[in-house]
């Protein structure tokens, strides 16, 4: 796993009283939230259906082909909801035109439960954005949102009919419900920054003793530590890019002035480097091992950011370890994918009570992680192969499982994303 990119996961530095927790930053008016990012793929699997139009018209939206015109919804605090008396079972065709003077949410919920059947954000004032869904026999209501203004929830319009044959549809996540798996979690990163510094330290003193093949051997195994914490990077800061940063591809690596961290130890180790050479390097990554597992306890991971973390470790295993980006001798991408799913495992683990209940793809996606797991496990026989080794039907099924699962992961960070219900 590597780092996620500038800005991701910017924490805020003051605690929320006695849970240790950040308040979660206000989000600017129209920011879309990771729910609407990943709508396409929790549609897909059968998630959580948040439902995105395509922008803000100021005119008509128009409906499929052949069929009749959308069903006209005013969004205002004074006529939530307003134009929906009734419908029969299945595809719905919404247009939410919003006549008030501030920008809204608008959900469409089940009023007894309050799941979420579909959701659009940012809808600014005179403008007009499709939803669409699919509705089963049941109860539903619109939620508006306004900006700056307390919820107000539209009247229950009832749909006659089998509740079966609906989209899907999960109840809320809020920070509170995410507080408990954050803290636990936490704790797990603490007892792996003891881990990583205890085996960074064999590795340095490998280096310091001159014996580059002992050196080698103890490389990989503090490497991996660290890459199964994937989901704290952003909390780390700039520990994450003394420790792990990608460097410059493999064939400016050698030139580089920057490159610090596993991957420039890695690229010696590999590269015919002498072992004076590289007590710099070792050094320096044992410094910032240190820093980082001395400064942790201070530090305060975001809630609302964990369903997505679960999502971009795979994520990024896609993009950086199966592509072999940041392979810079070692050979060692399976074995830093198969760390990464056990990263992403961990954080399932801690999410699961709020999953259980809120998606239904959830053993599907056990399976998948399952069958990854096994896939990547039998190029593990005493070394790891390296991706240049692999023939070109085992490349296709790592990719395929990896892939698969990381489709199936989209809607847990849907899910788990925090959303306003009042």
């Amino acid at each position: 796993m590597t780092d996620l990119g500038p800005g991701a996961g910017q924490e805020s530095a003051e605690p929320d009283g006695e849970s240790g927790i950040p308040d979660r930053p206000a989000r600017p008016a129209g920011a879309r939230r990771i729910g609407a990012a990943v709508v396409v793929a929790a549609v897909a699997v059968g998630g959580v259906v948040y439902a995105v139009g395509s922008g803000d018209s100021p005119g008509t939206a128009r409906g499929p082909a052949g069929a009749k015109g959308p069903t006209a919804i005013e969004v205002s605090a004074g006529a939530c909801g307003r134009g929906w008396t009734g419908a029969t079972p299945g595809p719905q065709v919404f247009e939410l035109r919003n006549t008030s003077a501030s920008a809204a949410e608008v959900d469409l919920t089940d009023p007894g439960t309050g799941a979420v059947y579909g959701e659009i954000e940012g809808l600014a004032p005179g403008t007009s954005r499709e939803m669409r869904v699919v509705l089963g026999g049941g109860s539903y209501a619109f939620k508006c949102l306004p900006d700056d203004a307390d919820a107000v929830t539209g009247p229950t319009v009832k749909i006659a009919g089998a509740s079966a044959g609906g989209g899907p549809a999960a109840v809320p996540v809020t920070q509170h419900d995410l507080i408990p798996p954050t803290l636990a979690y936490q704790q797990w990163i603490a007892a792996r920054t003891v881990e990583l510094a205890d085996k960074t330290d064999e590795l340095k003193r490998a280096v310091d003793g001159g014996d580059l093949a002992a050196a080698r051997e103890a490389w990989l195994p503090a490497h991996l530590v660290y890459e199964r914490m994937g989901a704290a990077y952003g909390t780390f800061g700039e520990a994450d890019a003394a420790i792990n940063s990608r460097g410059p591809g493999l064939s400016a690596a050698a030139s580089a002035q920057d490159f610090d961290g596993f991957h420039r130890v890695e690229y010696g180790l590999w590269h015919g480097e002498s072992a004076a050479s590289l007590r710099g390097p070792a050094d320096r990554l044992a410094q910032a091992v240190h820093a980082l597992h001395d400064s942790w306890p201070q530090a305060r991971m975001d809630p609302a950011q964990m369903g997505l973390r679960a999502h971009e470790i795979l994520e990024g295993t896609a993009q950086f370890e199966l592509t072999g980006r940041t392979d810079y001798g070692s050979g060692s991408n399976l074995a830093t994918a198969r760390a990464n799913l056990d990263g992403t495992r961990e954080l399932l683990t801690l999410l699961r009570p709020l999953l259980t209940t809120r998606y239904p793809d959830l053993p599907r996606l056990d399976s998948w992680l399952d069958r990854t797991q096994h896939t990547l496990d039998r190029f593990d026989s005493g070394g790891w192969t390296p991706l240049d080794r692999l023939s070109r039907p085992d490349r296709q099924r790592i990719n395929s499982d990896i892939g698969q699962a990381v489709e199936l992961l989209a809607p847990v960070a849907a899910i788990c994303d925090v959303r306003r219900t009042a």
